[in-house]
């Protein structure tokens, strides 16, 4: 019976063209983790590829308002178990938290690894303004996340009703995003060039 209903699930991913999608997507970002993972552990050796390629994803969950991140785990969990995808979001972002609040106080120096985990540290260790980017990509996600749930469990684009009317307040909050993380990263990297802005 659970053969059946398995195979009945596989099929699907394959026959809806939502889902096909998401299928896709998925393939994809499971594809971009693993080279990426590859590339670090052959830089930095096998524990600190493992490391650095959790906390590259882990701001990717943080501070990115869309949910391919959590998509990773929220994706395959739905198909296997049914839970929405809503609810493995949220339960990744305390796993998330988590690992950096451990890393951030006990292995800081692995924040220096790469640029994006240097921009990382810097928006962990300046709670303002700079989590106002964490709270941004948190709504974002969330809002993302809402329409990914809503693609598994329709076959056809034009059946997704809550994306349709939901879809304008998305745009805004990205646009929003860009703005202050475009400020952000300006300052951080003239913080790298030792630049100071005169006040």
């Amino acid at each position: 019976m659970k053969l059946i209903t398995s195979k009945t699930k596989f099929q699907g991913l394959l026959k809806h063209e939502t889902k096909k999608q998401s299928l896709k997507k998925f393939i994809a970002l499971v594809a971009i983790i693993i080279s990426y993972f590859i590339f670090m552990s052959l830089k930095f050796g096998t524990r600190d590829g493992i490391l650095t390629t959790i906390l590259t994803w882990s701001f990717f969950v943080f501070c990115t308002p869309i949910a391919d991140a959590g998509f990773l785990l929220a994706f395959p969990v739905r198909i296997i178990t049914g839970i929405k995808m809503m609810y493995t979001q949220l339960f990744l972002y305390v796993i998330v938290f988590m690992i950096n609040f451990y890393t951030f106080f006990h292995s800081s120096s692995i924040y220096d690894k790469t640029i994006i985990l240097k921009l990382f540290y810097n928006i962990l260790s300046k709670p303002y303004p700079f989590w106002g980017i964490i709270l941004i990509s948190f709504i974002g996600t969330i809002l993302s996340i809402y329409f990914g749930d809503e693609m598994i469990n329709v076959s056809k684009h034009n059946q997704r009703k809550k994306y349709h009317k939901h879809i304008n307040k998305y745009k805004i909050i990205i646009f929003i995003f860009l703005i202050i993380f475009t400020i952000m990263l300006y300052y951080f990297l003239l913080e790298q060039l030792h630049i100071k802005m005169p006040v």
